[in-house]
């Protein structure tokens, strides 16, 4: 039966060398058996431009290009922490970069995909910040500085940003339910997936009149790698567990 992987949230990093490792057995071992594997935002920790050249950028792109090597596709649509990977990182490894909402047919099903930040909007001051880092001016100017640099500084956003999580009330950092609603209308999608909020969970809402909507939010990776399988008889949620010791990482 054909069927079709969805992932969110990695966060892979030199520092959680056991994700890296996850990563690696869910790709040879799950992904592997699909037609399509979706990878809906922050596949990295952080990203700080297609000239990373790490040990971890090479094998995830060596991950990513034994699937398209065998004709499975790989998709991905940028999160709040890799929205600078580009075409020259997908080249590399044949990945498919989708817009910002992408909508997809899945075996008769009409569904939209996003990463799911665009949906917090009651997040005020996470999207003023979006909407300043995807400024393509500021964008191009980060790309020209030295790579230690923009290490530097992608590493006090990120401990800026758990500060700042930390100070938010959790109903702030989720998605507006009517704005959900009134963006899969818009695109003309019962259903949509996506990530970011760490919440992992199948919603229904309530469309009226007489229509249901269904809003699928996939997990994120910690001990543990959750994913979404879908087929022609549906949704479900699985759960990869590290078979190997997380110290080690095998290519």
């Amino acid at each position: 039966m054909k069927k079709t992987y969805f992932i969110a949230d990695l966060h892979l990093s030199e520092n959680s060398p056991h994700l890296t490792a996850l990563f690696q057995q869910f790709m040879q071992t799950e992904a592997i058996k699909g037609e399509a594997l979706y990878i809906l935002g922050d596949l990295f920790d952080f990203w700080i431009g297609d000239d990373e050249n790490s040990e971890l950028a090479q094998l995830v792109q060596r991950q990513i290009k034994q699937l398209t090597e065998r004709s499975i596709n790989v998709y991905f649509q940028h999160g709040n922490r890799d929205f600078l990977i580009g075409q020259r990182f997908a080249a590399k490894c044949g990945l498919i970069l989708l817009p910002e909402y992408h909508k997809v047919n899945l075996y008769g099903t009409e569904v939209l995909l996003c990463h799911g930040d665009t949906l917090c909007i009651d997040d005020t001051s996470y999207q003023a910040y979006r909407k300043k880092v995807h400024n393509i001016w500021r964008q191009r100017l980060f790309l020209c500085l030295p790579l230690f640099i923009r290490l530097h500084i992608a590493n006090k956003i990120r401990s800026r940003s758990r500060q700042q999580k930390s100070e938010k009330a959790t109903e702030i950092m989720d998605v507006n339910t009517e704005f959900v609603l009134a963006t899969m209308r818009r695109f003309g999608a019962p259903h949509l997936i996506h990530g970011h909020t760490h919440r992992q969970a199948i919603h229904s809402i309530d469309g009226s009149p007489n229509r249901t909507f269904t809003r699928i939010v996939l997990g994120d990776w910690h001990k543990t790698a959750p994913y979404l399988v879908c087929d022609k008889n549906g949704y479900r949620f699985e759960e990869l567990k590290l078979e190997i010791k997380e110290d080690k990482i095998v290519e």
